[in-house]
């Protein structure tokens, strides 16, 4: 009973210490740029949202402040605890590690989307819409054709998502093929890579309740998840609806990749490598895993960019800083795993 006590109360320090860490590079990143703000200015400017002050900063520093870092902080927070929380999601519906948040074909249903757009060449609003319409195309073509073909295998469900996941990703590959090569190619290119460079309070608008409220059920849902860890049969004989549980997640799960793709491109390895840290410092108890996963998730994305802000006087997509950053860590994790099974 005690070391059950020393557990939970070990796993509520960790998120205490994850709120810590979010918020401390939350606001680290505010200072962190080409032009640079002192924490006067910083304190000042946003005091003086709630409370009018005598104006001692220049009108340049609250255009940075609020026009340009703010709403690109707080999209990278979002979109990172969004992201890592669909993966973690997909992982304990599909019980596989290895799945991320794209495996039903929303990220490339919402690539082909934001092709079309650029394509057409569709104002910066239209081509958000049609990349955040397509994404949920996508995952509504996986679960049309699941049912179509009567089957409730998770192996046939993840089997479909990658058939509708490669033909958007073709269909993405022959817009750039007869696209033109001087503006369409290179839009279409830099978009696939991720970035948060374009990122305008308008987004955050459309894109940040979406990523929340698809965050909500799977928050009050997370305990049920431990329950269909157990397998089909073990969540049925405890009054789980497994069925329905699944598509309730799936849809939560996508609408968040959905929202975060069409407003920052095709960012990798997010979601696929903070719910394993998560799992490391607390466990598969989704109780706790689900909050840690969304605040490092956050925390993550915003560190990848402020790193790709300042590393080079061109700023550097967020996707490539990713993957460079994620795919060494999953190496690591997975060695670790590994060395910890045969202990």
């Amino acid at each position: 009973m005690r070391d059950r006590q020393w557990v939970n109360k070990r796993k509520k320090m960790i998120v205490l210490g994850s709120i810590f860490l979010f918020l401390l590079v939350f606001i680290i990143s505010f200072f962190l740029g080409k032009f640079p703000i002192t924490s006067g200015e910083f304190f000042r400017a946003i005091l003086n949202k709630i409370i009018p002050l005598e104006q001692t900063w220049s009108s340049q520093v609250e255009t940075i402040l609020f026009k340009i870092r703010f709403p690109r902080i707080v999209m990278a927070a979002v979109i990172g605890g969004g992201i890592s929380v669909a993966g973690a999601t997909y992982q304990a519906l599909f019980q596989n590690p290895m799945i991320s948040q794209d495996i039903l074909g929303a990220s490339q249903g919402a690539a082909f989307g934001a092709a079309i757009g650029l394509f057409f060449a569709f104002t910066y609003e239209q081509v958000i819409a049609l990349s955040f319409i397509f994404g949920l195309l996508a995952v509504g073509a996986v679960l049309l054709l699941s049912k179509f073909l009567r089957t409730d295998s998770v192996l046939n469900m993840v089997l479909i998502g990658m058939m509708v996941g490669s033909l958007f990703s073709s269909a993405v590959s022959f817009l750039k093929l007869v696209g033109d090569p001087t503006n369409t190619l290179p839009a279409i290119t830099y978009w696939l890579m991720g970035s948060l460079s374009s990122i305008k309070m308008q987004n955050v608008v459309f894109a940040a309740p979406l990523i929340l409220v698809g965050m909500i059920p799977i928050f009050l849902l997370r305990w049920r998840l431990n329950v269909l860890s157990l397998g089909e049969e073990e969540a049925q004989s405890l009054g789980v609806n497994s069925r329905v549980l699944r598509v309730i997640l799936i849809m939560a799960a996508t609408l968040i990749t959905a929202s975060a793709v069409s407003v920052s491109g095709l960012i990798g390895w997010v979601g696929l490598v903070v719910p394993h840290f998560s799992r490391l410092l607390v466990g598969n108890d989704y109780r706790y895993s689900i909050p840690v996963t969304a605040l490092l998730g956050g925390t993550f994305l915003l560190f990848v960019d402020d790193f790709s802000r300042l590393i080079s006087t061109s700023e550097i997509p967020i996707g490539i800083l990713t993957s460079f950053i994620g795919a060494p860590i999953f190496l690591l994790l997975i060695a670790k795993n590994n060395r910890s099974s045969r202990e």
